[in-house]
């Protein structure tokens, strides 16, 4: 059975990309309906320089019985962490010990990671943010006395950290990779430059390092003007509101959003929408 032809929504459009954990995938999605893909690494990840808390962590995981709920952010730290146990020896005794606790995801990506080794979350936030999460947790009367939580990069995330211990419960965090910005200052400049100029038709932004760097590049090569009118000439797309707060704090528009499903088809097809009511312009 041959897969139907895509619908070429995107043709004679420009799409800039932000460095992310998918990046072929997100792109691939925009090319086969005939985008112009321009890849921006803004952000890179990396494992945790200081590996020595990661193995204190997984030590208490995998022996401490109290720890009986574990909240996965991102699909991110469940790799990380299971590398980190291939490091260490402890891959086989890490998988059964996820295998034999209640796993609680913010959204969809800890359980597509997880899928690849027959595990499935016991519960996924209604709503996936870290706000989705602690009121998942409030409706829980059998909350384990110990609560592990795998972290989104280095961000303490002192809402949730807070919410379990004002629930009398124990947090156990980990950070297991850190988002490092060694990328190129020159291709940053470049995209500033070229949304600026009305050269990009849209930009989506899927994690808070990507506008966190823009801004950062912007500011340290005397480009904040610059950025602020490509910013204001380019449609701005939002994986999901977690993104679309962060970019609204910073005083930049928010386009598009999917309605309620936040990960890479849906902004694919909502910003399909929002540029076919759209017209191209290069000038």
């Amino acid at each position: 059975m041959s897969t139907p032809e895509l619908p070429q929504n995107y043709t004679g459009r420009r799409i800039a990309l932000p460095e992310t954990r998918q990046l072929d995938v997100l792109a691939g999605l925009f090319e086969r309906r005939g985008a112009e893909v321009l890849r921006c690494p803004l952000v890179s990840i990396h494992d945790a320089p200081d590996q020595a808390p990661i193995r204190l962590w997984l030590d208490r995981f995998l022996t401490d019985p109290a720890i009986g709920d574990l909240i996965l952010l991102t699909g991110e730290g469940v790799k990380r962490l299971h590398a980190a146990a291939e490091r260490f020896g402890l891959a086989e005794a890490f998988l059964d010990r996820l295998a034999h606790t209640r796993l609680i995801a913010r959204g969809p990506k800890p359980g597509r990671t997880l899928k690849q080794w027959n595990i499935t979350p016991a519960i996924q936030a209604e709503i996936p943010t870290s706000e989705g999460i602690i009121a998942t947790l409030r409706q829980m009367d059998d909350l384990a006395p110990e609560v592990g939580v795998v972290l989104y990069g280095t961000e303490p995330n002192r809402p949730l950290i807070d919410a379990i211990t004002a629930l009398g419960r124990v947090p156990v965090a980990v950070a297991p990779y850190i988002y490092a910005t060694e990328s190129e200052t020159e291709a940053v400049t470049q995209l500033i430059s070229a949304m600026a100029a009305g050269e990009i038709d849209a930009m989506t932004f899927t994690s808070q390092p990507q506008i966190k760097r823009l801004k950062t590049v912007a500011e340290k090569t005397g480009m904040t003007e610059e950025l602020s009118r490509g910013l204001d000439r380019t449609i701005i797309a939002a994986i999901g509101p977690v993104m679309a707060d962060t970019l609204r704090a910073m005083d930049i528009r928010v386009d598009v959003m999917p309605e309620d499903r936040y990960f890479m088809r849906p902004l694919v097809d909502a910003l399909a929408e929002k540029l076919a009511e759209t017209p191209v312009d290069r000038g």
